[in-house]
């Protein structure tokens, strides 16, 4: 039996805080760590005490895995939580950990090799006859083995990241023409997320349903199937929303869910909490797509249909604690949605600025996970996320009537958020035909089922949400607000409070980052507005396909920007020659900042 009484998150935003409150509920001290931007974050203030990593990216930050290690050591933390995403499924990592003789809370090293590496978690899959589709069996070495992979299968074809996750480092290919430029991206993402650009390929089912299992997994050879989730509503393969059980499944596809995952996890020799994703297909063919080894940002669904608190039976699992018991049974609905920083009236796209209103919604079944609060700068260094909305029913039906009130009633303002964008699909019938019916109650065999898929967003969802015009974000020291005094200390973070009098702190009217202030459109009466390329958002350049003096077509990529770890390309608006490029790859521009113009014969 391992033991342990301090914990480490080494992690940050909405997930550092549920751990933190987890360790709480069980009596457990915790520390945080926090990058540059991060350092009045809530989840530093919420943990016992906290460590600085300085940097303001992930890779000088969140990644680097000496430096978590030197604040474990430093505060006397005898375990460590990696949350989701950053060194979560990083074996090197986890190695580390268990090196310093520190408690891992995770699955052992070995096995995050075996299934974080999607080439082999397939092979693991097809030893125990789980359902698959065509793929490679090893990393692709370069385009050309994608395009020779293409001519065999046809397209579509799905490049991924062999050791990523949460949708980063995957991009799907559906015309011959963007196989270089897609796999070159997929590369780009994969190595500024995960610290590794090996990709591989396999065939892509087109609008199929994204259904995953959550299990847990002991030391002494058990392993339950908490519940099914559903996760097809995604923009750019990262879910938006999530629900528990997965709906309108049949009882048969159910079982092979289960047996697939429970044989998966067994046969890699699976310690803790993770994750089986399955492709359902428009027939019903269901085909295994990967193995999470983390908690998934959309597990509040599966405790909230089952009473099980993950977190703290992944605390038990490291303890080396058995489970103690079956599948569990699953009671009623539960949704949960996203709340981004991105602008659905813009294609979805990041948009990090200042938080000045955040008033999450009350009510029965309403419950919100968050790692900001109101006033908070939202930095672009780090992933979209400001909070999930769960909403809890005694059936779909009802959890759906419940999340659209939870929905209207949740205010943020300061940023544009997807809140708008949730309160559209809540009406939708395609992912709510109980509402769209008027039925109250969820009758058995009455429904159509789900209409969605993992690209409907993107293919059929009629968008009529406005963009929201753009503020030009500053410097997070430019907009604090708080008159406080904050310094290091041998790496822990002290702060002392200063009446306003001392602090010299300026007015919200003296700001010159008050977001209320907008730079205006581009018009349409001049020539140079005309031919003028802008930034959509803040974000740093990741690639320039073209110079001074390149002639493009409208629709043709000028510029690669990164922001909230995803990547947005900047298009030509119309044909001409590029001229005044302003962009160079490391850069990191403003919100409308000028990038170039396009100047027609």
């Amino acid at each position: 039996m391992a033991d342990f009484s301090k914990i480490l998150i080494a992690n940050r935003g909405e997930i550092a805080v549920r751990v933190i409150r987890a360790a709480r509920d069980e009596g457990l001290a915790t520390v945080a760590v926090y990058a540059e931007p991060d350092r009045d974050a809530e989840h530093v203030r919420e943990a016992d005490e906290s460590y600085a990593l300085g940097g303001s990216s992930a890779a000088e930050s969140y990644l680097a895995s000496e430096k978590i290690l030197e604040g474990a050591r430093a505060l006397g933390a005898d375990a460590i939580h990696p949350g989701y995403g950053f060194l979560s499924e990083s074996e090197e990592f986890a190695q580390q950990v268990l090196d310093a003789d520190l408690v891992w809370i995770g699955p052992p090293p070995s096995v995050i090799r075996t299934l974080g590496d999607k080439v082999s978690a397939r092979q693991v899959a097809q030893k125990v006859g789980a359902p698959l589709v065509p793929g490679t069996e090893q990393p692709v070495e370069d385009v050309a083995e994608v395009k020779r992979f293409a001519e065999e299968y046809g397209l579509p074809i799905a490049i991924k990241a062999a050791y990523g996750g949460g949708g980063r480092g995957i991009k799907v290919v559906r015309r011959h023409e963007d196989i270089a430029e897609l796999y070159e991206s997929a590369v780009r993402e994969a190595t500024a997320a995960f610290g590794r650009g090996e990709c591989f390929v396999e065939r892509y089912l087109d609008g199929p349903r994204h259904v995953e299992t959550q299990c847990l997994a002991d030391a002494h050879g058990d392993v339950v199937v908490v519940s099914t989730r559903d996760c097809s509503l995604q923009r750019r393969n990262q879910k938006l929303v999530e629900e528990a059980p997965a709906p309108f499944l049949t009882s048969e596809q159910e079982e092979q869910l289960y047996r697939a995952s429970k044989a998966i996890l067994r046969e890699s020799g699976y310690v803790g909490a993770g994750t089986c994703e399955f492709l359902v297909g428009r027939d019903g063919t269901i085909s295994f797509l990967e193995v999470n080894t983390r908690l998934q940002v959309e597990h509040p669904v599966s405790e909230e249909v089952t009473g099980i608190d993950l977190v703290r039976e992944q605390f038990r699992i490291a303890r080396g604690e058995p489970l103690g018991y079956g599948d569990p049974v699953v009671r009623g609905h539960s949704l949960e949605f996203r709340i981004n920083c991105e602008d659905p009236g813009r294609q979805f796209m990041p948009s990090p600025g200042t938080l000045e209103v955040f008033s999450p919604p009350l009510g029965p079944g309403v419950r919100v996970d968050a790692g900001v609060r109101a006033g908070e700068m939202i930095s672009g260094a780090f992933d979209s996320m400001l909070a999930k909305l769960i909403v809890t029913g005694a059936s779909r039906a009802q959890a759906l009537q419940r999340a659209r009130r939870a929905l209207e009633d949740m205010r943020i303002e300061g940023i544009p958020t997807v809140l708008p964008f949730h309160r559209l699909v809540i009406a939708d019938p395609a992912f709510a035909p109980e509402l769209a019916a008027g039925r109250g109650t969820l009758e058995e065999n009455t429904q159509p089922g789900l209409a969605v898929h993992t690209r409907w967003i993107e293919t059929e969802f009629e968008n009529t949400i406005s963009p929201v015009v753009p503020a030009i974000a500053e410097d997070a020291a430019a907009a604090a607000t708080d008159d406080a005094v904050v310094a290091e200390l041998h790496g822990r973070k002290v702060q002392v409070d200063l009446p306003p009098a001392l602090s010299g702190a300026i007015t919200a009217s003296q700001r010159p980052n008050s977001s209320s202030g907008t730079p205006s459109p581009a018009g349409d009466q001049g020539s140079e507005e005309q031919e003028a390329v802008l930034s959509p958002m803040q974000g740093t350049v990741v690639a320039v396909p073209v110079r001074d003096g390149t002639r493009v077509a409208a629709g043709e990529t000028i510029v690669v920007l990164e922001a909230m770890k995803m990547e947005q390309p900047v298009i030509a608006h119309r044909a001409g020659a590029v001229e005044g490029l302003a962009a160079a790859p490391g850069e990191t521009l403003r919100a409308g900042q000028l990038l170039a113009r396009i100047v027609s014969e």
